[in-house]
């Protein structure tokens, strides 16, 4: 194997890695947020014109500790402070569910909370590890939020499929209300075990899904199309691109003994969106990349629903 692709496949990471703080040993959500520097507030203002009118229907998101402004949002908007986001997620540290770590993006408008599930599953021989991540947004553009997260632990690929059985990602509806945040935690756990069991069988029907190289070959160069009217420069970067993405496939130690189908073909294109390096990486590049590790990389969706279709 050349050593570039020898280096490629040696230091793979979780999507996450170098992002947040350790909070491995906190004992609730309060103390996992407290280590992290989340225990702060939302407060909200009115706006104010040039003339010091107030500007009716919207109000500022403000945070507490350092006036930071988070976003302006209509005036219906209900604040949910970090520490009453995640309270429900106690409840699950009673189930084996261990907090790993948590942090913020976008300078605090996205706070979120990573934990490790229990067990890890054998699927088809492969060890699969799945994360809860919960989060809570500032900004008025989303609800609180928990994503599953299942990685294939030998290369720390992400397995996020867009399963029509179970979802892997809902919106939490929070009170202050004991038994409903215990409700909360069990649904949350119920419905990570539906995805898993529904991740089980469509991994076992992609093994069975064969695909030759040529097919291979043709469904890389949709996912990386050359457009017309690409200058040489473009030209070089899909053609790159398109190299490293074959290299994933045909080249990966840990996807030698899965055999030629769509599982690997989908394992390999996990590789390329979490872990290839970008033509050029900007100052919020591991953000993006986590963002989408919660929300959905449309590559990774597009190539699964290549190889179904087909």
């Amino acid at each position: 194997m050349a050593a570039n692709v020898e280096t490629m496949f040696s230091v793979r990471e979780k999507p996450w890695h170098g992002l947040g703080t350790v909070v491995a040993t906190a004992l609730s959500s309060k103390e996992a947020l407290i280590a992290a520097g989340l225990d702060w507030n939302v407060i909200q203002e009115p706006i104010y014109t040039d003339r010091e009118e107030i500007i009716s229907g919207y109000r500022t998101n403000i945070r507490d500790v350092d006036r930071k402004v988070l976003g302006v949002v209509s005036d219906r908007y209900k604040v949910i402070q970090n520490e009453d986001a995640f309270a429900f997620t106690d409840e699950l540290l009673g189930k084996g569910v261990c907090y790993e770590t948590a942090g913020s993006l976008q300078e605090g408008k996205k706070v979120w909370l990573l934990a490790r599930m229990p067990h890890e599953y054998i699927i088809s021989g492969e060890r699969i590890s799945p994360y809860l991540l919960f989060s809570n947004t500032h900004d008025g553009t989303g609800a609180v939020k928990v994503a599953l997260t299942p990685i294939r632990v030998v290369c720390n690929n992400t397995l996020n499929l867009a399963l029509k059985t179970a979802k892997r990602s809902w919106s939490m509806v929070h009170t202050g209300d004991v038994h409903e945040k215990i409700s909360e935690a069990k649904d949350t756990l119920l419905r990570a075990e539906n995805y898993m069991d529904g991740l089980g069988k469509e991994i076992d029907r992609l093994q069975k899904r064969k695909m030759s190289d040529r097919e291979v070959t043709e469904c890389i160069q949709v996912l990386l199309p050359l457009e017309d009217g690409f200058s040489a420069q473009q030209t070089k970067n899909v053609k790159r691109l398109r190299e490293d993405m074959m290299a994933r496939y045909f080249d990966a130690p840990d996807l030698q003994d899965v055999g030629k189908n769509a599982y690997r073909f989908v394992n390999a294109v996990s590789d390329f969106a979490t872990h290839a390096q970008p033509i050029r990486k900007t100052a919020n590049y591991k953000e993006n990349l986590f963002l989408k590790t919660v929300e959905g990389n449309s590559l990774i969706d597009k190539a699964h629903q290549m190889v179904c279709a087909a």
